[in-house]
């Protein structure tokens, strides 16, 4: 039996800029209609909420691992609320937990995320994730990292990559 892929989609809560905004609803509805799965960090703000929605207006399966204790953070898209209390740690969870990541945006906690994935030999999108911070990740990376301009390059190339695992 195979299962549907997950895509982790990681990327800023509350530094989110309106372009990661966009660029995350639009990713989530380009997930759901490819059927695979969306995680990300399940938080009501942000990149994670804006790609839930976008994954739940396409009538795909959202995953949010929040790092409290408590679901009551949760954005209402997520369908299914993961609760470690674990903080930062559960981006470990995030990571191992996806066959993918794309990275939408970038800040401290999205930057950590996307060291995990190569360390985990993830393959990882960067999306609008600025000219510095790829060069670093695309020379740390190298083949395992890639960089797009647009939600739906991104999800050219997950194809590709996913093809490959």
């Amino acid at each position: 039996m195979s299962r549907r892929p997950i895509v982790g989609v990681m990327g800023p809560g509350s530094g989110a800029t309106p372009a990661d905004l966009r660029h995350a609803e639009e990713l989530g509805a380009l997930i759901a209609r490819e059927g695979w799965i969306t995680l990300c960090g399940g938080r009501a703000e942000g990149v994670m909420d804006a790609v839930c929605r976008g994954a739940k207006r396409a009538g795909g399966l959202t995953v949010g691992v929040l790092p409290d204790a408590d679901p009551s953070g949760a954005s209402e898209a997520v369908d299914v609320a993961i609760v470690t209390g674990l903080g930062s740690a559960r981006n470990t969870i995030n990571v191992l937990s996806s066959q993918a990541v794309v990275a939408c945006g970038m800040g401290a906690g999205t930057a950590s995320e996307v060291a995990l994935a190569i360390k985990a030999g993830k393959p990882v999108v960067l999306l609008g994730a600025g000219a510095e911070a790829a060069a670093l990740f695309t020379k740390l990376g190298g083949d395992l990292v890639q960089v797009a301009d647009h939600p739906a390059r991104a999800i050219a190339l997950l194809k590709t990559m996913l093809a490959r695992r």
